[in-house]
């Protein structure tokens, strides 16, 4: 990190996205390959058809936590969102410094196991047209995607907008063909076939219901999107809300029929057990042909999806590190490309290493770090920054209800944490006191905040 903000000298980009535009990034980033990699998971995690209470609940908790977004979103709409939320409602002198250092540190963590979870999905796929890769074959093609795509990032890019669009195009059209099919082949007796017990209070059914919780809160996510380019909003305070909270339902109907549609085809104890859920749903109806032709575009779409995913978590900590809030070698561009080179190669070198990891494990991880941390301050966040601003924030959008939101969201975040494995739980919170020294060891060096002599963020 450095005293100096190298961003002084860089133009502000102009405020030109309007509703379309924010909506479009919220649905670029949800709508990916998540549910198609994710339904056995589901199934088996709870150990029939009554998975689909996990959407539905996964679906009630992003509404709520959507709600936190909108608020935080238009009180402060600057790019790179919950960094600024953090650090204001913090203390960007103080405590606020750690918080935004520890969303940074967290990035390291989430990134690569965030593009890992879609190569691995991908590789998956691939078996049901290549049987024989199986086990470190698996995970082998996993992570040389992620290699190749670090190598096809390394050079200026000014088309990933329209590969964005075209790889959504893809996932959204196989949705729908996905769903039809299944609408025209539904069979409500073997959708709602449920096993003795499916709904019996155990602790087993709530340990079952958590985790189904959270694939649904993987898959759903992305409606946050807007919020990460809140400095180039136009009518911020209004359009961020709006597209955060109107991409929810429509993504959270899309997911549910699509569950539905494989489940009222393909029995769900085959479902569960399956590498490719939908190339064996298609392969059902249409025989080998249509398995093939879903894999093939699942595959396209995989790839594209972690090649953007690569894109955007590369530039994180690039972008901190030219603020002079992140370890100063991210901060490095190519000379001839203006690429972030040393961001980029981590992400794509520790994802091609989180490929090791099963599907299961990668996205557990993924969200229980995200909540220890992250979404569970946010909510704090909120209650901080209304005292702070009462009245500084005129015509910002505020949540109906408050703060029952706010509440329903944090019920939501610990229970997805407490019926999450240990070795989940152990490993987020190490991670964060892992961050939380290598802060600490920079401020006593430097002599900044809590270490500056009179209590000043620096000297």
């Amino acid at each position: 990190m450095t005293s100096a903000s190298l961003s002084d000298r860089v133009a502000t980009p102009p405020r030109s996205l309007g509703l379309a535009g924010g909506l479009s990034a919220n649905l670029l980033n949800m709508i990916g390959v998540g549910p198609f990699i994710t339904i056995p998971l589901a199934l088996a995690a709870m150990g029939g058809p009554q998975a689909l209470l996990g959407w539905l609940l996964g679906a009630l908790l992003c509404a709520c936590d959507g709600l936190v977004w909108a608020e935080l979103g238009s009180t402060l709409p600057r790019s790179g969102g919950p960094f600024h939320y953090l650090r204001e409602a913090y203390g960007p002198a103080r405590l606020g410094r750690l918080f935004g250092f520890l969303y940074l540190w967290q990035t390291l963590l989430i990134g690569p196991m965030s593009i890992a979870s879609g190569t691995v999905g991908l590789a998956h796929y691939a078996t049901f047209i290549w049987p024989s890769l199986t086990g470190w074959g698996v995970a082998a093609l996993a992570g040389a995607i992620c290699l190749l795509n670090t190598g096809l990032l390394w050079r200026d890019v000014r088309s990933i907008q329209r590969l964005s669009i075209a790889v959504s195009a893809i996932v959204i059209a196989a949705c729908l063909w996905i769903i039809l099919s299944g609408a025209l082949h539904f069979d409500a007796g073997r959708a709602f076939s449920f096993p003795p017990g499916a709904f019996t209070p155990t602790t087993a059914f709530w340990t079952g219901l958590g985790a189904a919780t959270l694939i649904g809160v993987y898959d759903y996510g992305g409606y946050n999107a807007v919020c990460m380019l809140g400095g180039e909003v136009r009518d911020a305070r209004r359009t961020i809300p709006r597209a955060v909270l109107i991409s929810i339902p429509l993504v959270a109907l899309l997911y549910v029929g699509l569950n539905l549609s494989i489940i009222g085809v393909l029995p769900w104890r085959q479902a569960m057990k399956s590498e490719a859920v939908v190339a064996d749903f298609m392969q059902a109806i249409y025989g080998s042909a249509g398995g093939v032709t879903v894999a093939v575009l699942i595959l396209i779409a995989s790839w594209g999806s972690a090649l953007i995913v690569l894109l955007g978590y590369s530039r994180v900590p690039y972008a901190a590190a030219i603020e002079g809030e992140f370890f100063a070698p991210f901060a490095r561009l190519h000379p001839r490309g203006r690429f972030p080179t040393v961001s980029l190669l981590f992400m794509g070198i520790a994802s091609a290493a989180a490929c090791l990891v099963s599907l299961d494990n990668l996205i557990a991880a993924l969200i229980v770090v995200q909540t220890l941390f992250q979404y569970t301050a946010q909510c704090f966040a909120i209650v901080l920054l209304r005292r702070q601003r009462r009245g500084d924030a005129q015509g910002a959008f505020r949540m109906p209800l408050y703060p029952l939101p706010l509440v329903v969201t944090l019920i939501g975040w610990l229970f997805i944490v407490g019926t999450s494995r240990a070795v989940h739980i152990v490993g987020g919170i190490a991670a964060m006191a892992i961050g939380t020294a290598v802060f600490l060891a920079i401020a006593r060096t430097r002599g900044t905040w809590p270490f500056a002599p009179d209590g000043s963020a620096s000297q």
